[in-house]
């Protein structure tokens, strides 16, 4: 199977690309005031050679929205960010580059003792896919912390009649002979069973360190699914509470595109076909993963 690129870390590329102060809404606040950022930065990574692009409308949530007083603006970001995807995307030479819907935790990455009760979740995001299907090719469901989340999501791309693809963000703690954690502590085996019997059409494992991806990467494989990673370079998430900044993270500075081109070929040996990058990645990451993938004969 050949191997399918993602782009890399949406967020925090902005933030550093950005002339704006960092706010609770960041990739919202640039979609606002400096869409052509966002637009360029979609060209870097299909130069780069991603074949998925996925939109920046991940902090664009209805609750991130009403929480930060800014809830009349979701139907303009979403807009706004399908406009800039498309405006990359056609600048492009490249053919048959996809644009994934992004269907985000619904209040804060990481946590999920924040997910909304059943219908409130499902019902906000039945509004994400209603305001993205029409212009997307797969649904993304990403950075989901536990089952009940990844379910509610899941519940609502699928209604769209699109691939959906759920990524999932595990513990970084790494246990030897312990088996895989979501970052809610429930086991990744688990996750990856009901998402099965939904009917998904892709597991990833997204937003978590590189070592923690790699181990839970087994119990994506095993579903015999389309299986992918897309990791991040945070030294710690700990720090990010609940309408805080990303300001709070840091970089880990071993994770350049080299070392984590490294970590792109285990994955391709393990079983996976969906690669890319999370937070802390960049275009560079991209190009030099797929080089290496190219080089080694893992494309």
């Amino acid at each position: 199977m050949k191997t399918v690129i993602l782009d890399g870390g949406i967020g925090q590329e902005l933030v550093s690309r950005s002339s704006r102060p960092i706010t609770p809404q960041w990739s919202s606040e640039v979609l606002l005031h400096e869409p052509h950022i966002v637009t360029q930065l979609h060209g870097d990574y299909i130069d780069a050679g991603a074949d998925v692009i996925t939109l920046a409308s991940y902090s664009a949530s209805p609750e991130r929205l009403a929480r930060d007083g800014l809830p009349e603006q979701f139907d303009s970001l979403q807009h706004a960010a399908f406009q800039c995807a498309a405006e990359a995307r056609d600048r492009s030479e490249r053919v048959g580059v996809r644009i994934a819907a992004c269907l985000p935790p619904l209040v804060a990455s990481y946590r999920a003792d924040t997910v909304p009760e059943e219908s409130q979740a499902i019902a906000s995001y039945r509004r994400i896919v209603e305001a993205q299907a029409d212009n997307a090719d797969l649904m993304l469901c990403e950075t989901m912390a536990s089952i009940r989340e990844a379910r509610f999501a899941a519940t609502a791309a699928l209604e769209s009649g699109l691939p959906v693809w759920v990524g999932m963000t595990v513990s970084d703690e790494l246990i030897p002979d312990s088996p895989c954690r979501l970052r809610s502590g429930e086991l990744m085996a688990d996750a990856v069973e009901q998402l099965m019997q939904l009917g998904v059409q892709a597991i990833l494992v997204n937003c978590s360190s590189p070592e923690a991806s790699t181990a839970a990467l087994d119990d994506a494989v095993a579903s015999g699914l389309p299986a992918g990673v897309y990791a991040n370079a945070f030294q710690s998430v700990e720090a990010l509470e609940p309408g805080g900044t990303v300001a709070s993270l840091k970089r880990r500075e071993d994770l350049g595109p080299d070392a984590y081109a490294s970590f792109a070929a285990t994955w391709r040996r393990k079983g996976a076909s969906i690669i890319g990058g999370c937070c802390e990645t960049s275009p560079a990451h991209i190009a030099e993963l797929r080089t290496r993938l190219a080089t080694l004969g893992l494309d």
